[in-house]
């Protein structure tokens, strides 16, 4: 596939073609130059500094929290450094490691860590995700304080064994005489707009289904550093998922110190009364938005829920709002079948089912490989979202 792919590269890139297509103006024409501009848009027109991409939600910063002491302005990757930093210059143990970390990592996570704390403490590991996981777990067990990267989310899939078998068991296989509660794992994960099949994938809810691991996904800076440090601290592995659309789009006042945010327990962003709103991660600004647009168009009073934990989630905070509205829409990228959603939604029908006064929707991705050009139609956006509130009004 990757030879096929280089081919395709070379072969549009070659001379031949630009003078075929650069040629159709001045009466010179190819099949292959009409077919390629059959097949493209019509850029006459267009400005030059044309943005390729926008962004399918507009974000909203928290306000700067108070309790935490002095902030700084950060962005989402800026905010996850700042916790990594604050952790290996208060716990000697602590060590980092996966692919091109020593240098930054891709998104620039770790940038500076390996000049200030040592090449024994931020090194690079070879490409071999379920060995960086394996060797995580080895060192957790050990007694150092292990934080990995899997460079992105869609390539978690060789450490799978590894986190579910072994890290996930570890503690009750050998009856708590052992454990690697001091392993994280942290990964981009989501979609940015242009990433496809394999830069795109949202796969919590394969690892929602293993009881013994934590997974935590952040809306934003405050949340990313301080969930983070939770997981780092927290005494079982955990599995950090990191919004990559978010790590340059999401600035907020961040504190410089370390501090924590509790691990299962959802936020409620805003209060309502006509419906509940549900998600983690981007999808929490996507359905703020929504909110925004139920209550200007409808007159609907919707409470928006960002449940940040996915394992273990909180029952508590979305059933009892779902008590009060009556109604629940849960949302998020990854496809619909067997997506967390659908568990989100089993358990509350079980427990809320005499207060329900609509059937419970659910609006996430397609049951397909994350596409590329079809990004816009795939991805649960405001308008999808925006008609399933208006159907359970109606219903």
């Amino acid at each position: 596939a990757l030879t096929a792919m280089a081919a395709t590269r070379l072969f549009l890139s070659a001379s031949p073609v630009k003078s075929s297509l650069t040629g159709l103006t001045g009466g010179t024409r190819s099949s292959l130059g009409l077919t390629l501009l059959k097949r493209s848009p019509d850029r006459t027109a267009e400005p030059k500094a044309q943005r390729r991409h926008a962004a399918h939600f507009t974000y909203h910063p928290d306000p700067a929290p108070a309790q935490y002491g002095p902030t700084q302005k950060m962005n989402l990757f800026q905010a996850v450094t700042s916790a990594l930093d604050n952790t290996l210059a208060g716990d000697p143990t602590a060590v980092i490691f996966g692919e091109d970390v020593a240098f930054g990592g891709v998104f620039r996570c770790t940038v500076g860590l390996r000049d200030k704390y040592g090449k024994d403490r931020v090194f690079n590991t070879p490409l071999c995700e379920q060995g960086i996981v394996g060797f995580g777990i080895g060192a957790a067990v050990a007694g150092a304080t292990a934080i990995a990267e899997i460079q992105f989310a869609d390539y978690i899939y060789p450490a799978f064994d590894q986190i579910v078998n072994e890290a996930a068991k570890y503690r009750y296989r050998s009856g708590n005489l052992f454990d690697c509660g001091k392993l994280t794992i942290r990964s981009p994960w989501g979609c940015v707009g242009h990433g496809s099949i394999y830069h795109s994938q949202s796969p919590e809810a394969f690892f929602a289904h293993c009881p013994g691991i934590k997974i935590v996904v952040p809306r934003g800076p405050v949340q990313a550093k301080g969930l983070l440090l939770s997981c780092i601290a927290d005494q079982n592995p955990c599995i950090f998922f990191e919004p990559k659309i978010l790590y340059r789009a999401a600035v907020e006042q961040v504190p410089t110190e370390a501090y924590q945010i509790p691990l299962s327990q959802a936020e409620v962003l805003q209060e309502g009364s006509d419906l509940t709103l549900v998600a983690w991660g981007t999808q929490v600004h996507v359905l703020r938005e929504v909110a925004a647009m139920a209550q200007e168009k409808l007159g609907v009073s919707c409470e928006l829920i960002d449940l940040q934990t996915i394992l273990p989630w909180d029952t508590e905070t979305v059933c009892k709002s779902v008590v009060k509205t009556g109604r629940l829409l849960v949302s998020h990228e990854a496809p619909v079948t067997g997506g967390f959603a659908a568990e989100i939604s089993s358990t509350v029908q079980e427990e809320c089912f005499l207060n329900l006064e609509a059937p419970i929707s659910r609006v996430c991705g397609y049951d397909t490989p994350f596409p590329h050009i079809f990004e816009p139609f795939y991805i649960p956006d405001k308008w999808k979202c925006f008609e399933a509130v208006k159907r359970m009004i109606n219903y």
